[in-house]
């Protein structure tokens, strides 16, 4: 099972390895959590995650959806997307490999540069091998790389909560939250409304504002819980 530092789905970067500072960790869970199983994997920087998209199952899937990198104007086969709402609901991805760690009689698998979401199930793990693996000259479609990032700037106040934050938890808070915006993370039928928008990052809510060219996190702050106390996040402190 995944640990994310993605509370919810919005926010989430289409791909892996576009925010660096995304951390997580696999909760190893019987009969898969015997350390032997994961001998020499530490001589690897990356692995594939096989996984559901068990929050996307609810809403069923349909044989054409709208692409994100057309706008969601054009609609496209199934599986010739990366949509979550699959016939199968599984979903593929290569994050980097940090190390196993062992915490309270359950063993972990840190990660970083990862798109998924928390609580999401593993199915698998593999190494990933950059001889066999990556395809030199392939081509990607419709699928385009997103060359020009959008500004982020902080309110003082944003700037503040993120260093206060930081120092508490050891968490990289102002530079995922940069990352992050960098990307875009909004539909692609909003992408020209000028609007506040919110995610949620570990234990924290961040706001931002959307304008012409250029993004303002206007506040970051603790995410309350359902009796309206401030929510302490319970797993991965400095991770």
């Amino acid at each position: 099972m995944i640990h994310s530092c993605y509370s919810e789905k919005f926010g989430i970067p289409r791909q892996p390895g576009l925010v660096k500072n995304a951390r997580g960790a696999i909760e190893l869970l019987p009969p898969c959590d015997r350390e032997e199983m994961y001998r020499e994997l530490d001589s690897f920087s990356h692995i594939w995650v096989q996984f559901v998209f068990h929050e996307a199952m609810s809403d069923g899937w349909r044989p054409t959806v709208r692409p994100p990198w057309l706008g969601g104007q054009k609609r496209v086969g199934v599986f010739a997307s990366r949509t979550p709402h699959r016939p199968n609901y599984l979903g593929i991805s290569v994050v980097r490999y940090l190390g196993m760690r062992k915490e309270k009689s359950k063993l972990y698998l840190d990660i970083s540069e990862l798109d998924l979401l928390n609580g999401t199930p593993v199915v698998d793990i593999k190494p990933y091998v950059p001889y066999s693996d990556k395809v030199d000259m392939a081509s990607s479609g419709f699928v385009q790389s997103g060359d020009e990032l959008i500004t982020v700037v902080y309110t003082r106040e944003a700037e503040d909560a993120c260093k206060r934050y930081e120092k508490t938890s050891g968490r990289s808070l102002h530079a995922l939250i940069t990352e992050l915006l960098q990307q875009d993370p909004r539909p692609a039928s909003q992408r020209h409304k000028h609007r506040e928008y919110g995610m949620q990052l570990w234990d924290m809510n961040i706001r931002w504002l959307a304008e012409e060219s250029m993004f303002t996190v206007v506040s970051v702050a603790k995410r309350l819980s359902e009796n309206g106390h401030s929510r302490t996040a319970s797993w991965g402190d400095g991770k």
